[in-house]
C-alpha cells in the first residue's frame, strides 16, 4: 500500500519529522529529506522508499566516518575498514568517503606526512615509520613520498645519540626503533672513529 507524505516539520539539530497519511512516521536528517526529494503530497511508493533507504544508509555512513575523523585524522583505508566492520554497504562507504575527500577532510597524503614527521620527531627510523603508515592502510607510494620528505634517517640517528655513551646498547635501541642496518653501520663506524 502506498502512503502519502502529509507533513514535514523541522525539528532541532537538522532533523525533520515526517508524517504519513496524517500520522507521525519518522524523524529523519534534513539532508536525507532533501536528497530523497520528500515533500508534502508526495506518495511514498516502492521506488521513493528505495531512494530514501539509500540516502539514509549514505547519511549514516557519512556520520559514522565524520565521528571517527573527529577523534583523529585517519586514512581512507582506515575509515573504509571501520565502515566495513560496522556493516556499511560498499556503495554507501564509497559515497561517504568520496564526500569527505571532496570536502578536504580526508587526505591520505596529509595523514602520511603528518604522522611521518611526528614519528621522526619522536626518534623513529624509516622502517618503523613505513610500518606504522602501512598499518594505517596508506598506499606504498604515498608512504615513500612522506618518508622522502623527512630529514635523512642517518641525521636523525646521529641526533638521537648525541650526548650518549657510544655503546652497542645505543645501536640496539635504534634498531628497535626502526633504523635501518645501513644507518646503524654508519653510526657504528663513526663510533669507531671517535675512539
Amino acid at each position: 500500500m502506498t502512503r502519502t507524505i502529509t507533513s514535514l516539520r523541522e525539528r532541532k539539530r537538522g532533523k525533520v519529522e515526517v508524517e504519513l497519511d496524517g500520522e507521525p512516521w519518522r524523524v529523519l536528517p534534513a539532508a536525507v529529506v532533501v536528497r530523497a526529494e520528500l515533500r508534502v503530497g508526495r506518495r511514498l511508493d516502492r521506488q521513493s522508499a528505495r531512494l530514501l533507504a539509500r540516502e539514509l544508509r549514505r547519511a549514516q555512513a557519512l556520520a559514522r566516518a565524520t565521528r571517527a575523523l573527529a577523534a583523529r585524522d585517519r586514512s581512507r583505508g582506515e575509515l573504509e575498514a571501520r565502515l566495513d566492520a560496522a556493516g556499511v554497504s560498499e556503495a554507501a562507504r564509497a559515497e561517504a568517503l568520496g564526500s569527505l575527500e571532496a570536502a578536504g577532510l580526508l587526505d591520505d597524503t596529509r595523514v602520511a606526512e603528518s604522522r611521518a614527521r611526528e614519528l621522526a620527531r619522536r626518534g623513529y627510523g624509516d622502517t618503523a615509520i613505513r610500518s606504522d603508515l602501512g598499518r594505517r592502510r596508506i598506499d606504498s607510494e604515498t608512504v615513500t613520498a612522506a618518508i622522502e620528505d623527512l630529514e635523512p634517517e642517518v641525521e636523525r640517528a646521529r641526533r638521537a645519540v648525541e650526548g650518549k655513551e657510544r655503546t652497542p646498547a645505543v645501536l640496539h635501541r635504534l634498531a628497535a626503533r626502526g633504523f635501518s642496518r645501513d644507518t646503524l653501520e654508519d653510526l657504528a663506524s663513526s663510533f669507531a672513529g671517535d675512539t
